[in-house]
C-alpha cells in the first residue's frame, strides 16, 4: 500500500511539473483588407476555446498587427470582427514547440451591405500617453472653419496671432499625412487659417514624438491627416458651408481712416472621390476657402522715458481664396508590395488693405496715417511618391519614400505715407522660392516582444529671395537693405528605435544622430547683416518606460531631446512694414534652440470614461524669440529674432472624459504650468548696434477648456464648448486672459447619406488678445480686436 501510495503521488507530482512548465505562446498575425491588401487597424480578435469559453481578446495596432500572449497549447477559435467588413473564425491548434505561432496573412472582406446601412455616430478619438487622435467631424462646433479653427478646442492646444500653441508653446512640428511640407511650413508654421477643415480627416497630437520622427519642435508634433476612403467601388462626398463673420464691431476705428471690414462672406465648397477596385485605389480631394476676415484690429499706446506718447491702431481687412487639389493612387503590385503617388497643388491668394494712424497721447492730433495694399500670392506643388514591401514575416515591412515640394510666395506692397506736410508713396516686392526634397527609408522589424525601427532621412532645402525696393519721394524705407539671399540646409539623418511589450511593462528607447548645416549667404552690399551659417551633428534620444498597474491603469515616464531650428524667415534680414513704427526683422546669427523634456503620465480608464493625467518638465537653452528695442534718437521699435539663453517650462495636464448617458458626454482639459525666462543680454545689429538686457522673469498660467457633446433624438448631435486662457509669460512682458464660447449643432438626414450643420465661434465677441511689453526706456500695451465671432451653416452628402 505504501508502495502504490508513492507512486500515485510521484505520478501526480511529474504531471504537475509537466502542467507548470507546459510553455506559453505568443499569437499573432496582420489583418488585412481583400482587396487592396492594406493593413487594418482597431480590428477586434478575440480568442475562444472550441465551447466558445472566453480566454483572451485584443485589438490590432495601426500596422494590423494583433498579439495574444501566455496562451496555453490546445484547440481554439480565433474571432475577427470590424465595422463594414464580414466577420471572420479561424480554427487553430496552439503547440508547445515554439514561443511564437504565426497566423500570417488573415484578410477581411469588405460588407458592402454593412458599409451603406452603418452610421457612426458620437465624438470618434482615440487618447494614449503617447499620442491623443481626434476626428475632425466631431468637432461641430467648428465645422466649415479652418483647421486652425478646428484645433483651437482640442487638449492643450490654444491659439495665438494665426499660430497654433501646444502646452504654451507655438515650436510645434505640423505636418500633413506624416510629412513636412511647405504648406504647413518647414520648422514655421503657415496657412493653417486657410486649410478648410471639410478636407481633414482627423488630428493626431504627439507631446513626446520617438526618433522616428524628425527632431525639431520641443513642444511636439501635429499631424493632420487628408481623407480618404477605405470602401468598395466609387463614392464621394460632397460639400458646402457659408458664413458671415464681424456682425457687430468689438471696437470703433480711431478717426480719418477707412471702414473695418463687417459681416465678412465665408464660402467653402468641397469634393471628395474615391475609386477602389481589385488592386487600385484612386482619390481625389478638392477644396475652395473663401474668406474675408478683419484679420487684425490691434489697439497700441507707447510710453517713452523722456515723456512722449504714441496711440496708434493697425486695421487690417483681408480677403483670401485658398484653392487646393490633391489626387493620388495606391496600387497593390501583388500581397507584398503597394505603391503610393500623389500629388497636390495649391494657391492661396490674399489681399491686404490696412490703415495705420498715429496719434499723440490726448488723440487731438493725428501725426501720421500709414496705409498699405498688400497683394501676395502664395503657389504650393508637392509629390510624393513611396513603396511599401512586406516580408513573410508578419509585421516586418520595408518603406521607401521620396517627397519634393515646391513654394512660391510673390508679394508686393504698396504703401502711402501720409503726413501733415507731404504725402510719400513706397512699394517693394518679395520673390521667395523654396525647394524642399526628402528621402525616406524606414525598417520594421517585429521581434519575440516588441519590434524595432530603423531609418534613414535625407533632406535638401534652397530658398533663394529677392528683396526689391521701390522708394519714393521723403522714402522712410531701408531701401539699402534689400538685395538677395539664398537660404541652404542639408540634414541627413539616422535613427533605430526598440520598442517592448510584456503583460505589465512597456518600453521605447531610441536615438536619432542629425547632421545639419545651414548656409546663409546675403547680399554683400546689406548695411548691417553679412553672410552667416552653421553646422552641428548632435544626437537625439527618446525614452518612454510604461507600467500597467492594472487592466484599467497604465503609468508612463517619458524623456526626450528636440531641437528648433532657426527658419528662413526667422533668419530673413529684409525689415517688414506692414507696421509702420513697430518693424520685424530676421537675424541671420540666429542659432538652434535645444530642448530636454521629462514627463510623468498615468491613464485610468473606466466603463464610461477615462482620466489623463501627466506632469511634465521642459529646459531650453538658447531660446529663441523677438526682442523688441529702439535706437537713439528714434521711437521705432524693431522687432528682431535673437537666442535669449535659458527658459523653463513646469506644468501639469489633465484630461478627463466621462460619458453620463445615453445622450451626453463631456470632456474637460485642465492645463497649468509655470513659465520662467533667466536673465538675458543680446546684441540687436540692426539698424544700429544697441544692448539690450532683461531680468529674470516668472508667471503662472493655464487654461481650461469644458466640451460638451450632446445626442438628441431624430440624428441630432450638438456641442458647446468654453475655453479660458489665463495671463501667460513673453520675453519683455505677458499676455493677458481671454475667454470665449463656441456651440454647433448637426442633423444627419436622407438616411444618413446627407448632413445640415449650424455652429457659432465666440459667441459673446468675448475674445481679443491684449500684451505688456516693457523695453530699454520704452514700454506698450496692445490690444488686438480682430475678428472672432462667426456664424456658419453647412451641407455635405455622401454617395
Amino acid at each position: 500500500m505504501k508502495g502504490r501510495l508513492f507512486i500515485h503521488l510521484f505520478l501526480l507530482f511529474i504531471v504537475t511539473v509537466a502542467k507548470a512548465q507546459s510553455p506559453k505562446v505568443t499569437v499573432t498575425g496582420v489583418i488585412k483588407d481583400a482587396t487592396g491588401k492594406t493593413p487594418l487597424s482597431f480590428v477586434s480578435v478575440t480568442l475562444k476555446t472550441r465551447d466558445s469559453a472566453f480566454i483572451a481578446g485584443t485589438i490590432t495596432g495601426e500596422d494590423g498587427r494583433f498579439k495574444l500572449p501566455d496562451i496555453s497549447s490546445g484547440n481554439y477559435l480565433l474571432l475577427f470582427s470590424y465595422i463594414g467588413y464580414q466577420p471572420r473564425i479561424e480554427q487553430f491548434n496552439v503547440g508547445q514547440l515554439n514561443a511564437i505561432q504565426d497566423m500570417g496573412n488573415i484578410t477581411l472582406t469588405q460588407d458592402a451591405k454593412a458599409l451603406n446601412e452603418v452610421t457612426v455616430t458620437g465624438r470618434q478619438e482615440e487618447v494614449r500617453m503617447d499620442k491623443k487622435t481626434f476626428n475632425v467631424a466631431a468637432n461641430i462646433s467648428q465645422a466649415g472653419g479652418s483647421v486652425l479653427e478646428a484645433m483651437k478646442n482640442l487638449p492643450g492646444i490654444t491659439t495665438q496671432d494665426g499660430k497654433v500653441q501646444l502646452r504654451g508653446s507655438d515650436k510645434v512640428m505640423i505636418l500633413i499625412d506624416g510629412r513636412q511640407t511647405a504648406l504647413t511650413g518647414f520648422g514655421s508654421q503657415t496657412s493653417l487659417d486657410n486649410i478648410p477643415a471639410s478636407a481633414i480627416e482627423k488630428i493626431e497630437i504627439i507631446n513626446n514624438p520617438s526618433s522616428k520622427y524628425d527632431a525639431n519642435g520641443n513642444a511636439g508634433i501635429i499631424n493632420i491627416i487628408y481623407k480618404k476612403e477605405t470602401k468598395e467601388g466609387f463614392n464621394g462626398k460632397i460639400g458646402l458651408s457659408g458664413g458671415l463673420g464681424a456682425l457687430w464691431i468689438k471696437k470703433e476705428n480711431y478717426p480719418t481712416i477707412r471702414p473695418q471690414y463687417q459681416r465678412t462672406p465665408k464660402i467653402n465648397p468641397s469634393l471628395s472621390l474615391n475609386y477602389r477596385k481589385n488592386r487600385i485605389n484612386w482619390f481625389l480631394q478638392a477644396d475652395d476657402l473663401y474668406t474675408r476676415t478683419l484679420n487684425k484690429n490691434e489697439f497700441v499706446d507707447r510710453f517713452y522715458d523722456n515723456g512722449d506718447t504714441v496711440r496708434q491702431q493697425t486695421k487690417r481687412n483681408r480677403t483670401t481664396n485658398f484653392s487646393t487639389v490633391k489626387t493620388g493612387l495606391d496600387w497593390a503590385l501583388n500581397s507584398s508590395n503597394i505603391i503610393t503617388v500623389s500629388g497636390m497643388f495649391g494657391t492661396e491668394k490674399i489681399l491686404d488693405r490696412g490703415d495705420e494712424p498715429f496719434f499723440n497721447g490726448s488723440l487731438s492730433q493725428r501725426q501720421r496715417l500709414w496705409q498699405f495694399l498688400e497683394d501676395e500670392l502664395k503657389t504650393t506643388a508637392m509629390f510624393s511618391a513611396s513603396w511599401q514591401h512586406s516580408y513573410r514575416q508578419p509585421g516586418r515591412t520595408l518603406n521607401v519614400g521620396v517627397n519634393a515640394t515646391f513654394h512660391r510666395e510673390n508679394e508686393k506692397y504698396f504703401f502711402t505715407n501720409i503726413m501733415p506736410e507731404y504725402t510719400g508713396l513706397d512699394s517693394f516686392r518679395v520673390l521667395s522660392d523654396e525647394h524642399v526634397t526628402d528621402l525616406n527609408i524606414d525598417y520594421v522589424h517585429p521581434l519575440k516582444h516588441g519590434r524595432f525601427e530603423g531609418g534613414m532621412k535625407f533632406r535638401y532645402r534652397y530658398i533663394p529671395v529677392d528683396m526689391n525696393f521701390k522708394p519714393g519721394i521723403h522714402s522712410v524705407l531701408d531701401a539699402s537693405a534689400g538685395g538677395w539671399a539664398k537660404y541652404r540646409e542639408t540634414i541627413p539623418a539616422l535613427y533605430g528605435n526598440y520598442v517592448y511589450e510584456s503583460n505589465r511593462v512597456e518600453i521605447e528607447a531610441g536615438l536619432r544622430v542629425e547632421y545639419v548645416n545651414l548656409a546663409y549667404d546675403v547680399n554683400p552690399d546689406h548695411p548691417t547683416y553679412k553672410s552667416d551659417g552653421y553646422n552641428y551633428t548632435q544626437p537625439f534620444p527618446n525614452l518612454r518606460v510604461a507600467y500597467k498597474l492594472s487592466g484599467n491603469n497604465k503609468l508612463s515616464f517619458f524623456y526626450n531631446r528636440r531641437v528648433d531650428r532657426p527658419n528662413e524667415g526667422d533668419i530673413r534680414i529684409f525689415p517688414k512694414y506692414d507696421d509702420a513704427e513697430i518693424i520685424k526683422v530676421g537675424n541671420p546669427a540666429l542659432r538652434p534652440q535645444f530642448t530636454n523634456t521629462f514627463e510623468l503620465g498615468d491613464k485610468t480608464s473606466w466603463n464610461n470614461g477615462y482620466l489623463l493625467s501627466s506632469v511634465y518638465h521642459k529646459r531650453m537653452d538658447a531660446t529663441i524669440t523677438r526682442i523688441a528695442s529702439t535706437v537713439p534718437g528714434s521711437t521705432l521699435i524693431y522687432n528682431i529674432f535673437q537666442n535669449a539663453g535659458k527658459s523653463y517650462n513646469t506644468g501639469i495636464e489633465l484630461v478627463i472624459s466621462q460619458k453620463v448617458s445615453q445622450w451626453a458626454t463631456f470632456n474637460l482639459n485642465m492645463s497649468g504650468y509655470r513659465n520662467i525666462i533667466d536673465s538675458f543680454s543680446v546684441v540687436n545689429k540692426y539698424p544700429l548696434e544697441n544692448v539690450f538686457s532683461a531680468a529674470r522673469e516668472d508667471l503662472y498660467s493655464g487654461n481650461i477648456k469644458l466640451s460638451g457633446q450632446f445626442h438628441f433624438p431624430r440624428h441630432i448631435d450638438a456641442q458647446l464648448t468654453a475655453i479660458y486662457q489665463a495671463p501667460d509669460l513673453v520675453p519683455q512682458g505677458k499676455t493677458f486672459s481671454r475667454f470665449g464660447v463656441d456651440a454647433g449643432i448637426k442633423k444627419a438626414i436622407q438616411q444618413g447619406k446627407g448632413e445640415l450643420f449650424a455652429n457659432a465661434t465666440d459667441i459673446a465677441n468675448t475674445l481679443r488678445i491684449k500684451k505688456q511689453i516693457n523695453g530699454a526706456g520704452f514700454r506698450y500695451t496692445s490690444v488686438d480686436y480682430n475678428e472672432t465671432q462667426v456664424i456658419r451653416v453647412g451641407y455635405s452628402y455622401k454617395f
